[in-house]
């Protein structure tokens, strides 16, 4: 059994752009079995949707802090979301 599911929005600061984080994300998203998407924003962020097993959306905002190599995030930013996640876990523009 999943257990109880859930949704967040997650806004990522730092040096996250132009280090593969977006393709680091779905890559760990989809290992733990998430739904959603990520993007970068205009301001330098990453933003993401992260819906899925409530133990895995954790593990995963935890991950956020990691990062690929070279990233440097210096703040998560998670809100609890409500939004319709795709079956898979993409990167949009």
């Amino acid at each position: 059994m999943e257990g109880e599911q859930r949704a967040v929005r997650a806004r990522v600061f730092g040096t996250v752009q132009g280090v593969s984080y977006r393709v680091w994300t779905r890559g760990e998203a989809t290992r733990l079995g998430l739904r959603g998407w990520v993007r970068n924003e205009r301001d330098g962020s990453v933003a993401a949707l992260i819906a899925g097993a409530d133990a895995a959306v954790t593990a995963m905002i935890e991950r956020l802090w990691q990062g690929p190599r070279g990233a440097l995030v210096s703040k998560v930013e998670i809100e609890e979301a409500t939004d319709d996640a795709p079956m898979d876990f993409r990167i949009v523009t």
